[in-house]
């Protein structure tokens, strides 16, 4: 059974820093792609970055200020926030897709305030 589970969210001031992590089984991790998803209310869900075994990617709102990284020995994708603003404010989810399927974690908030 595939599961994700992410932790590390909380209440952090402008220019702050965060780490999120997910923590994956049931998968063949070091194969997988894995993705950091974000949803803020009224707005649909954004990829934030995106880690496979040819690189990364990360969505133009981000760049320069979060780091995807990968623990293959740990099985744990690791969002890394610097820099962080209001607007970063959201719902952050792990993602794994597997052929039709897509799996998610439950999410951890993070707040963006002063």
């Amino acid at each position: 059974q595939v599961r994700l589970a992410e932790s590390g969210g909380g209440l952090v001031q402008p220019g702050g820093s965060l780490r999120l992590s997910c923590v994956v089984s049931g998968i063949n991790f070091r194969v997988a792609a894995m993705g950091w998803y974000r949803q803020s209310p009224g707005r649909e869900r954004e990829l934030v970055a995106r880690i496979t075994t040819f690189g990364t990617n990360y969505a133009d709102s981000v760049k320069g200020r979060f780091t995807i990284s990968r623990d293959n020995a740990e099985n744990t994708v690791y969002l890394e926030m610097n820099s962080l603003k209001p607007e970063d404010t959201a719902v952050y989810y792990c993602h794994f897709p597997r052929g039709t399927n897509v799996y998610w974690g439950q999410g951890t908030q993070v707040t963006v305030s002063s």
